[in-house]
């Protein structure tokens, strides 16, 4: 019988569950979370999210122990690794070392977890009695046959900060869940390509783009290997400023407006000024993205996240990048079925096995 995952996925304005099982999507669901419940992405109160997280599997009918929970882009270093052929032991003493030019603060308040890109099937995963982030020895131990051995490892690594982790591992806890897994948000995507290459040729190189409520995220990929995150700091909440100007209003109700296009306020001039705006910072970081990779061909780019509905935006960016533009269902198996599947992106890919 296939593992069932509840795929959680928290952010600044929606928390996103999505229960999987072999593959499939069984049961989904996004909630609006209350004001000031999440800052600068980390969860402000575990007992109020561990509550809301409860209530919203109670109300939706959803039924699961082990969680999946995804970790926001900012809150992780996550970078792709070479290092010379080595046992695990030796892999966990030396992959802190490799953070060291990234992370400013003591290497012992994290915790260090990676995958092996020639190995699809690992993807930071955390059994109940293995400490968060230390790797799984008898998987390890199954990448290193000998008919496999060769000069060097290509790892993805990941460094997150011990206070996430027992954040993390409390609040799904209190929703009366287990944290069976662990991954940033580059692991889930990377989950999809994957998946997405074995139902179907291949489109060589992916953008993913994530457009949140606090930030927009640019994702690059050849194949199924994470190439660069780009994080710009201008996202949704720009749009409800915009509107909250123009029809002198607080920002909350600004972004009820947009999401249900109140009045065609998504066809307003200021509005129509901010799509322009975050549709150049994504041209800047694609074009600097080529400069850095010359024989870069994308052609193809991938919507998800709350903007992705809003169709001026998505229309702006398609004249604007000069991509074709593909909806976050294309990624997703069976996701032309699922109704807002542009949200729920994260939370099934770090669910999927």
């Amino acid at each position: 019988m296939a593992k069932m995952f509840l795929g959680v996925d928290i952010g600044s304005d929606s928390l996103k569950l999505a229960l999987v099982s072999g593959g499939h999507v069984k049961k989904y669901v996004s909630v609006p979370i209350p004001n000031a419940l999440v800052r600068e992405y980390r969860v402000v109160s575990v007992e109020s999210m561990g509550e809301l997280i409860r209530n919203t599997m109670k109300e939706n009918g959803i039924r699961c122990k082990d969680a999946a929970i995804v970790f926001a882009s900012e809150t992780v270093f996550v970078r792709n690794v070479t290092t010379p052929r080595m046992t695990v032991d030796q892999l966990v003493y030396n992959l802190p070392f490799e953070f060291r030019d990234y992370i400013t603060e003591e290497l012992k308040d994290y915790v260090f977890d990676y995958a092996m890109i020639s190995t699809p099937e690992e993807i930071l995963q955390e059994e109940e009695e293995t400490p968060e982030g230390e790797q799984n020895q008898e998987n390890a131990g199954e990448q290193d046959d000998e008919e496999n051995m060769g000069t060097t490892m290509e790892l993805l690594a990941c460094a997150a900060p011990r206070s996430l982790v027992k954040e993390s591992r409390d609040l799904l806890r209190k929703a009366g869940l287990r944290m069976a897994k662990a991954a940033p948000a580059v692991s889930a995507y990377t989950t999809l390509i994957r998946r997405l290459e074995k139902r179907e040729e291949g489109y060589g190189e992916y953008c993913i783009l994530d457009l949140g409520y606090q930030a927009v995220r640019m994702y690059m990929f050849r194949g199924d290997r994470h190439i660069v995150t780009r994080n710009l700091e201008i996202g949704l909440s720009a749009l409800d400023q915009a509107l909250a100007d123009a029809y002198n209003v607080d920002v909350h109700l600004a972004h009820t407006y947009l999401l249900n296009n109140f009045d065609n306020c998504q066809e307003k001039p200021a509005c129509v000024g901010a799509y322009g705006n975050i549709a150049v910072e994504l041209m800047r970081a694609l074009n600097f993205y080529r400069f850095s990779n010359p024989d870069s061909q994308i052609n193809d780019i991938w919507l998800c996240g709350g903007g992705a509905v809003i169709a001026p935006l998505r229309q702006a960016i398609a004249d604007t990048l000069d991509l074709q533009i593909h909806q976050a269902a294309d990624l997703v198996p069976g996701g032309d079925k699922l109704e807002n599947c542009y949200e729920l992106v994260q939370a099934i890919g770090v669910a999927m096995d």
